[in-house]
């Protein structure tokens, strides 16, 4: 099974930046057709995760995958699924 890992810790504090990433991995998840996509906000104090959280429920973004799963071994990771 083929997936995308977003590694967030080097742009923890650029919102914008941020944004872009999460757009440009979810585009091309659904572009190339990966079942699976790794978003690693990190542990830290919660607020990264929660801002990644709020972008993912966000109904334009919401629609393009089919569940999201958040690791409860790992605090720190997001995972989301798509059906294709």
């Amino acid at each position: 099974m083929a997936k995308l890992v977003l590694d967030l810790h080097d742009i923890y504090n650029k919102g914008a930046s941020i944004d872009a990433e999460l757009n440009r991995v979810i585009t091309q998840a659904v572009d190339k057709h990966i079942a699976l996509v790794e978003i690693i906000p990190g542990k830290g104090s919660g607020q990264l995760k929660k801002k990644v959280i709020r972008f993912l429920n966000e109904p334009d973004i919401k629609k393009l995958y089919s569940r999201l799963e958040k690791d409860d071994k790992n605090f720190g990771r997001i995972f989301v699924h798509f059906k294709h």
